[in-house]
């Protein structure tokens, strides 16, 4: 992993984890020895104590350390006693969309869809652990040899992924998807290319007109930031249900009922399943339901609001096309227990689905709207669809979008 600035390289070094270390250990013993609770402290107090701390500790151990490189140690200092380590600074950045640790030497971010190398480094794999049981701590998880992977969600709404040995063979990783503070808007994806204005348009219509949508893409291609962007065109007033796994979505709406599931208890017990929220937002009486994903045997419930007056319901899928994303419906279909025709089953999603998005993440790492696609029943045995937009390559290869005929 290089880094080109003398800072970034020192911080990568050997010597600074030591360090690091040594810092670590002697703010601990100042803290316990004069039984400070640091924790009630404004922010501004630890700065001073820790900047104090650490700086007399480099002038009475005379270590080899310029200015630049006292700072960096303050700050790692800090992050080391209140926030998550060396991640802490990649966390407050904004520009930055996920971050991935692939045990303590490799640490990764994606910015603009884009992966590189971060220029930061944990001890070892001890510490890795350290800073995941801190960002479990508050929310009431853990992460053992018992349970040796968790997948949770911080305050923000930021989803986190950890998994350790003996189940990771290399060390523990973790991967953090950073939640945008503001969600993006059509403004912002028309600015950004994602979306052309005749798109947001039809859309728009689509979605105060009640259509029953579904926004299809693969892992990353941005289905939740869009299906979010899609609900704040319901019109206000209406009452909204939504379920999801992880809370992401942003409804700026007045009536809103947000439920999330809940993973199985150490002994395996009392789980909360995306199947059971839909069925108990079907008694809710809403005017529509928003699932954040479908993924499972969820999705003969959610086929059975569209199809009993949820007019507007909404959800994500993962598929790599709007045609795989009706033969991965009919495949969860049949793991949730459907013993029904293969048309009846076609039928019934002719019947529920009106609209499919399908985005993507293109190379360069833009995420775009690659085709808007209607649902227009059933011709033969097969389910008749219509691209009203699609996105193509033009001769000269640039992309360009284009109405469908």
């Amino acid at each position: 992993m290089a880094a080109a600035d003398p800072v970034e390289r020192f911080r990568l070094s050997d010597q600074y984890q030591t360090l690091k270390s040594s810092v670590h250990r002697h703010l601990i013993a100042q803290i316990e020895d004069r039984k400070l609770d640091i924790y009630t402290w404004s922010a501004e107090k630890v700065e001073r104590f820790v900047a104090e701390q650490v700086r007399r500790y480099v002038l009475e151990q005379r270590l080899p350390v310029n200015q630049r490189e006292s700072e960096a140690l303050i700050e790692d200092a800090r992050n080391e006693l209140l926030g998550f380590g060396p991640i802490q600074s990649l966390v407050d950045d904004d520009t930055v969309n996920d971050i991935v640790v692939n045990g303590p030497n490799n640490v990764f971010i994606e910015r603009a869809g884009r992966l590189y190398s971060a220029p930061v480094r944990f001890n070892d794999d001890n510490h890795v652990i350290r800073v995941i049981q801190r960002i479990l701590a508050p929310l009431g998880r853990r992460v053992d040899e018992s349970t040796p992977m968790v997948d949770a969600r911080l305050p923000d709404g930021s989803r986190v992924n950890a998994i350790i040995p003996p189940i990771a063979l290399d060390g523990p990783c973790l991967s953090i998807r950073k939640f945008r503070k503001i969600p993006l808007t059509a403004e912002d994806l028309l600015k950004g290319g994602s979306i052309t204005e005749q798109e947001i348009a039809y859309l728009r219509h689509r979605v105060e007109n009640r259509a029953n949508l579904i926004v299809v893409g693969g892992t990353g291609s941005g289905k939740t930031t869009f299906l979010n962007m899609l609900s704040s065109w319901i019109p206000p007033g209406e009452r909204i249900v939504t379920v999801e796994d992880a809370a992401e979505l942003r409804l700026r709406h007045n009536h809103v009922v947000r439920l999330e599931t809940r993973p199985p208890n150490l002994e395996g017990q009392r789980a909360i399943s995306a199947r059971d929220l839909v069925r108990n937002a079907l008694r809710m009486r809403p005017d529509r339901i928003i699932v954040g994903e479908v993924r499972g045997d969820e999705v003969l419930d959610m086929l059975q609001a569209m199809n009993t007056g949820h007019d507007g319901s909404m959800t994500t899928l993962h598929a790599n096309n709007v045609r795989d994303a009706m033969h991965r419906i009919e495949l969860l279909a049949g793991f949730a227990g459907y013993t029904g025709g293969e048309l009846t089953l076609r039928g019934q999603i002719a019947a529920a689905i009106q609209l499919l998005v399908h985005v993507a993440r293109l190379p360069s790492g833009q995420r775009r709207v690659l085709s808007i696609t209607e649902l227009r029943g059933i011709q033969g045995r097969e389910l008749s669809m219509h691209d009203v937009f699609r996105y193509e390559p033009d001769v000269g290869g640039a992309a360009a979008p284009r109405e469908a005929a």
